[in-house]
């Protein structure tokens, strides 16, 4: 056990980590994130700015069907970008809340909703700094639509940065994935009967991924059926007015979808679910 623990840490550890997890295609991911992302415009007319972001996170806030929702909650939304495509595609009278954990990440998404959106849309905004995962304490089933993109391994980042590389352990994706558990349960619970929720990280970590829709689904639809694993469907015309590149195609996945680089021209990696809430659990 000691010789285990010892091999799987630092480079050759997350080399033989995820050698396992992908085989022969990990040698081609790699070389992916060397490579320049698939990075693309997207502009709100009346904005100061357009915001750049990966087009994989362009096609999973699409994901999230927003029209005739009240009140949509982005639940650990800095920088910004998944917020942009949110509150572009949003009905007037709709409200956005947007919530960041990091005060100096909200500062940063606070700048971008006041950049890249015009002011009758971000004056509709709500902006937070709060750890989300403990909303659900104060309150429950109060949101028509969350976006949950968690914070994660973010695996592509760790490969670039020898810093981030060498102190790799398998233990960093143990303590994001109880992370994630605290905020998705939590959104779950804020999320209305009949609502919808996009849960998404940028892992390559089925832990992280599947496997976290899997754990919630054990969870809430222990007694009675809650949840709904939604087939990942979108309209590509609905953003064609705020961003004129094509967005990848995806990889399905027992509930949801992933996008990664080595296939998609440095898009992701992206993974995403969609899931409904069909019963009230209060």
């Amino acid at each position: 056990m000691k010789q285990k623990q010892i091999k799987l840490s630092g480079k050759e550890g997350f080399e033989k980590y995820y050698q396992d997890l992908y085989g022969a295609r990990w040698q081609e991911l790699k070389n992916s994130f060397q490579k320049e992302t698939n990075t693309v415009e997207y502009f709100v007319k009346g904005a100061q700015n357009p915001y750049y972001l990966d087009s994989a996170s362009v096609l999973a806030a699409l994901c999230l069907p927003v029209k005739n929702s009240q009140k949509i909650l982005d639940l650990c939304a800095a920088p910004g970008g998944k917020t942009v495509v949110l509150a572009s595609r949003m009905d007037k009278e709709t409200e956005l809340f947007a919530n960041e954990r990091s005060a100096s990440r909200k500062t940063r998404l606070q700048n971008t909703v006041n950049t890249c959106l015009p002011s009758e849309i971000n004056s509709r905004i709500k902006i937070s700094c709060s750890d989300g995962a403990v909303w659900c304490k104060k309150q429950s089933e109060c949101f028509d639509r969350i976006l949950l993109d968690a914070p994660c391994s973010s695996e592509r980042h760790v490969f670039l940065d020898s810093k981030y590389l060498d102190q790799w352990t398998p233990s960093r994706i143990k303590t994001v994935t109880m992370q994630q558990w605290s905020l998705l349960s939590c959104a779950f619970r804020l999320l209305k009967e009949n609502g919808i929720m996009v849960y998404s990280t940028c892992a390559l970590c089925p832990l992280e991924n599947d496997l976290m829709i899997e754990k919630l689904l054990q969870k809430f639809n222990k007694e009675q059926d809650t949840i709904q694993v939604f087939p990942i469907e979108y309209d590509k015309q609905e953003i064609k007015s705020f961003c004129s590149a094509e967005l990848p195609d995806f990889e399905k996945t027992k509930y949801g979808a992933q996008i990664l680089p080595d296939i998609q021209n440095g898009a992701g990696p992206i993974y995403f679910s969609i899931i409904k809430k069909t019963k009230s659990i209060v």
